[in-house]
């Protein structure tokens, strides 16, 4: 069989149901055989990072991972940024490229270059088959890896001549895996003791939690203990239901904030995530003084990496969470049981009070115009149902998203990490193709659309019913904030304005730009307007955006 058979059957047999692309002469091989294997759905990108962004968020919605094909090094170069993302991530993915043929490696071909070389740094696997013989035991490590926690993309190279040879070597996979050790009884006690211990523990959460479904478990050792629940700054999921009275939201951007957030907190669990992806440096630590310092993680490579640990323990994380807190109700005394008790009841007073607060301040901004982004956020939660998906890149306004809407755990709610933006719109197709049973609404700053634009078009080839909202404040508003904090932090006695900052000469016409790209839109400044311009929308069953006219910086 040619390498080319085994490569689309390797990918059969790992159950791909999407192969994300922009294609180029050196995938031919790959572009010939799709017809013979219709199982295979090729998403086609206008450009390599919506194809990057769209397959990272199909693997966070669904759990398999997303396949991507690159065409060499332009097009894996135009992909690295969106693949850093998916590395920052822990999104699964196989990203091939086509590659030279190999006879030319030694005379400077077009397009040519080392493309292992180029994926290296931001991928967890860089390799190239150097044979048709070695396609599928590439392939199959290659999905293995990328699934090990924590995941992450792998990249393979797949020469032209290569995809064109012969072999009797069969496509595979490495079988059925069972990753998650269960929990080592020494360490479930050692971070059950410290839990009894502490007067104010605190529960800091990351992406793994929603990943392994194990937002119950979190919660239900956050009652037994009287414990508040936050998430990293950055964050692709809401692990656990935002409404819940134990949660208190996402951790501010330094250490020393950090630790002011924890307040009082004389143990800190952490769970499931790199922590922290700091902005700011600080000489201090993000933890309280004296604080305990436990660790739960689904491998070695992330416990105590950071920093050093009162506890740590590798396992499965629903299954630790359910024995520590099996451990915690045995031992716990009446007064330890009582003091947990009038824990959770300060935290539900506190979540009533930041309601009413919210409300007060709605009520007090609401005819400002341009809508300021609460006001156009309690719009929009009004006008989707209750199963309706959120992908957002807000940035400035994400901290508002969950003050809006009420998200029960994994698969309501995705967002990008590693900090580069144009992952928003490009995830939004990923999503819908891996739930495509759930409406889908993507908010997305103006500054970060435009980073993949290009993405509307997929949609409209695709028929892909989503909700495209762009908050348009004409600016690139996290960075006049990030200037602030900038000449604040180093004494720059400076107050300049916000030099190439705005959006504004020529304006951006998103309405004009959808249509280009067979989407139907409108802009909206009324909050009234954008309810009613998402129920159309959602109701249309075709991609539709909306130009949503919000505040922005003075």
């Amino acid at each position: 069989m040619y390498g080319r058979d085994v490569f689309m059957e390797s990918l059969q047999a790992h159950g791909v149901r999407h192969l994300f692309g922009n294609p180029g002469t050196t995938e031919s091989p790959l572009i010939d055989s799709l017809a013979r294997y219709p199982a295979i759905d090729y998403v086609l990108a206008l450009h390599e990072g919506v194809a990057i962004g769209a397959a990272s968020y199909y693997a966070q919605a669904c759990g398999r991972a997303g396949v991507v094909n690159l065409h060499v090094a332009p097009g894996l170069g135009n992909a690295i940024g969106m693949i850093f993302g998916a590395l920052r991530t822990n999104s699964p993915m196989v990203v091939t490229a086509g590659q030279q043929d190999t006879r030319l490696r030694l005379r400077d071909p077009i397009l040519g270059h080392d493309l292992v070389a180029m994926a290296a740094p931001v991928v967890k696997w860089s390799v190239q088959a150097e044979s048709a013989d070695e396609i599928a035991p590439v392939m199959r490590r290659a999905f293995k890896i990328a699934h090990d926690a924590p995941s992450g993309p792998v990249f393979v190279a797949l020469p032209i001549n290569v995809m064109e040879q012969q072999t009797e070597v069969a496509a595979g996979t490495a079988g059925a895996l069972h990753r998650a050790p269960p929990p080592d009884a020494e360490g479930v006690a050692a971070i059950a003791r410290h839990l009894l211990a502490a007067r104010e523990p605190a529960i800091m959460i990351g992406d793994d939690v929603a990943r392994a479904r194990a937002g119950e478990a979190l919660v239900a050792l956050a009652e037994a203990t009287g414990a508040g629940i936050w998430t990293e700054l950055i964050h692709q999921h809401q692990p656990v239901p935002n409404r819940h009275p134990n949660y208190r939201g996402r951790i501010p951007s330094d250490p020393a904030a950090i630790a002011e957030a924890f307040g009082a907190a004389d143990a800190v669990l952490m769970v499931g995530g790199p922590f922290f992806e700091e902005v700011w440096y600080a000489p201090t630590g993000p933890f309280p003084d004296g604080a305990a310092v436990l660790q739960i993680e689904e491998s070695t490579e992330r416990l105590a990496r950071n920093h050093g640990l009162d506890a740590g323990l590798v396992a499965g994380l629903g299954p630790a969470l359910d024995a520590i807190r099996a451990q915690v109700q045995e031992g716990a005394s009446d007064a330890y049981a009582a003091a947990a008790a009038e824990r959770n009841a300060g935290l539900a007073s506190l979540r009533d009070e930041e309601r009413v607060e919210r409300q007060e301040c709605l009520a007090a901004i609401g005819e400002q115009r341009p809508m300021p982004v609460p006001v156009m956020l309690e719009a929009l939660a009004t006008a989707v149902p209750e199963d309706v998906v959120i992908v957002e890149e807000a940035i400035t306004g994400s901290p508002e998203i969950p003050r809006a809407f009420s998200f029960g755990g994994h698969g309501d709610y995705f967002c990008g990490r590693g900090g580069g933006i144009g992952q928003g719109i490009a995830g939004a197709l990923g999503v819908k193709l891996a739930m495509p049973e759930r409406p889908i609404v993507c908010l997305s700053g103006d500054g970060s659309a435009m980073y993949s634009i290009q993405a509307l078009w997929t949609a409209a080839r695709h028929r892909l019913p989503i909700v495209f909202i762009i908050l348009a404040n004409a600016e690139y508003r996290i960075l006049k904030n990030n200037l602030d904090i900038y000449r604040e932090r180093f004494d720059v006695a400076t107050n300049h304005p916000y030099v190439q900052m705005d959006l504004v000469d020529p304006p951006l016409g998103f309405v004009e730009m959808a249509a280009g790209m067979g989407v139907d839109g409108t802009r909206v400044t009324e909050p009234d307007a954008l309810a009613a311009a998402v129920r159309e929308a959602l109701a249309s069953g075709a991609p539709y955006l909306i130009e949503a006219a919000v505040e922005g910086k003075v």
